[in-house]
């Protein structure tokens, strides 16, 4: 007797509490929600951020406010959010970042697994291949077959730090099997210029930042990096068909929650995210940027996340990329 009774109300504790976690579920979000974007205001992930967070925050029936928190390539703000309450009201937009910066950092203070729930992907960008017009190469397999002529004798422009323009750089090295010689520089603009002047011979870089030079005779765009043509540039290759197959270097955007965030609250998000990115004009607002809408469910965020650690974490280590 005493027994069913405790069963009885043992049950009864369980149905409460699991009735409670339905209606917070239901009632998420029940305040505004902060977005944090890992780097300084005005850049592509910034942009990106705050065009995909005004239309969840409509469908979602509160303002998502975007706070930019900028600082050692993004790890910082990125610390911070691994650490804020798993409540589902402090989020990150992350890029590929995420998963490559523990290969550059001694000490990145965040584990890309086991410290985020992955929300979903947002966009895709990809950077084009410019070598400067007096090399006398018009392919990409006129330009291996130069770097293999001469090893270390071409030269190519970085930005470092492990991103995108610099990576590019390295796997398209690796792949090919040349040695192409990196001269540093602290932006874009300045390793363009110094492209347009043939002090470097090629560069990788980001789509919306080349297309002033790619119309003049002193730059030739030669392929994009990514698996697809860009929409932008539809007569231009990828690489990969350009003649140097397996070849293919994107980043991804994204936005994670710190870990332990209920799952109904990722699937609200994720829903809410998707419907954004199926506004009409986001991927007119995106491809603005050089980027293209890439939609995921939150299980898929987390296999790229994965996939782009195996994938780029050999290339930093060969290389000896290193924060500086």
């Amino acid at each position: 007797m005493l027994r069913n009774a405790f069963l009885s109300i043992a049950l009864s504790v369980l149905l409460a509490a699991s009735l409670a976690g339905a209606a917070r579920a239901d009632d998420y979000p029940a305040r505004p929600i902060m977005l944090v974007v890992p780097y300084p205001p005005g850049g592509g992930n910034d942009v990106i951020a705050r065009i995909v967070a005004a239309k969840m925050g409509a469908a979602l029936g509160r303002e998502i406010v975007v706070e930019n928190r900028g600082g050692a390539g993004g790890t910082i703000a990125t610390r911070q959010v691994a650490r804020a309450a798993a409540d589902g009201y402090t989020l990150l937009v992350a890029t590929s970042s995420l998963a490559i910066n523990p290969s550059i950092y001694r000490d990145v203070g965040y584990d890309p697994h086991k410290d985020f729930a992955p929300i979903g992907l947002m966009a895709r960008s990809q950077n084009v291949l410019l070598v400067n017009a007096s090399l006398g190469v018009a392919s990409v397999g006129e330009l291996i077959a130069r770097a293999k002529a001469a090893p270390g004798r071409l030269t190519f422009a970085s930005t470092g730090g492990g991103n995108s323009v610099q990576l590019a750089a390295q796997l398209f090295a690796e792949l090919a099997g040349v040695a192409l010689t990196q001269i540093p520089y602290k932006g874009n603009a300045p390793a363009l210029t110094d492209l347009l002047g043939g002090q470097v011979d090629m560069m990788f870089s980001p789509l919306p930042a080349a297309v002033g030079l790619m119309r003049q005779s002193k730059v030739r765009a030669l392929a994009v990096t990514g698996s697809t043509r860009s929409p932008r540039f539809p007569d231009l290759p990828t690489i990969a068909q350009a003649g140097l197959p397996g070849y293919e270097s994107e980043l991804h955007y994204g936005i994670v929650a710190p870990a332990g965030v209920p799952r109904p609250f990722v699937d609200r998000l994720n829903a809410a995210l998707r419907g954004a990115l199926a506004s009409p004009d986001v991927a007119q607002r995106f491809a603005a940027l050089g980027a293209e809408v890439l939609a995921s469910t939150p299980d898929a965020y987390a296999a790229d996340i994965a996939a782009e650690e195996a994938k780029w974490s050999p290339i930093v280590r060969k290389a000896g990329i290193k924060a500086e």
